[in-house]
């Protein structure tokens, strides 16, 4: 008798995905307000333009921090955990701190091309401009997608990393 196959793992909807990215973002609003407030004190920042590039820098990295840790060490961030999504490799493996950085650094895909847009057509003065760039840009990158054979965002097919559904253990019965 020869054990079945492991199903292959399973790549959750685009719009759960979506869904905790909004979550996802919701949670790094409090982490990112943290962070600034800790740079400001420590920079001695007396006006929010005072300083701004070297703040963009440090939260950069906060933000590098907090993704390659949570994908690197158990492949879920908390809004992932919420949502039952977990980060492995091409092979269902969990993720090296190595991946996880390429990972961090080519989602930037998702927002680079609407700010550089942005910024070449000069339309940085008016925050709903911007804000309907993003949007458009990530509703994109995110129907991008559609395209690839299972479903994964560029940035994961380009880092031979993968999303998937992650159901917690069944509760054992006292």
């Amino acid at each position: 008798m020869s054990a079945a196959a492991p199903a292959a793992p399973q790549t959750p909807g685009l719009p759960r995905r979506l869904a905790c990215m909004v979550y996802e973002g919701v949670l790094l609003f409090g982490v990112l307000m943290l962070a600034g407030f800790v740079y400001s004190t420590l920079a001695q920042q007396r006006h929010a333009l005072q300083g701004r590039q070297g703040l963009l820098a440090f939260l950069f990295v906060v933000l590098g921090l907090y993704f390659v840790w949570f994908w690197s060490h158990g492949g879920q961030t908390v809004a992932m955990k919420a949502w039952h999504i977990r980060l492995v490799d091409a092979h269902g493996q969990p993720v090296s701190p190595k991946r996880a950085l390429c990972r961090y650094l080519l989602s930037w895909i998702w927002f680079l091309p609407a700010l550089v847009a942005a910024q070449l057509a000069h339309l940085t003065h008016s925050a709903g401009t911007i804000f309907g760039l993003l949007s458009a840009g990530v509703l994109a990158y995110a129907l991008l997608a559609l395209v690839q054979p299972r479903r994964q965002y560029w940035h994961d097919h380009l880092c031979g990393t993968q999303l998937v559904i992650s159901r917690p253990a069944p509760r054992k019965k006292r």
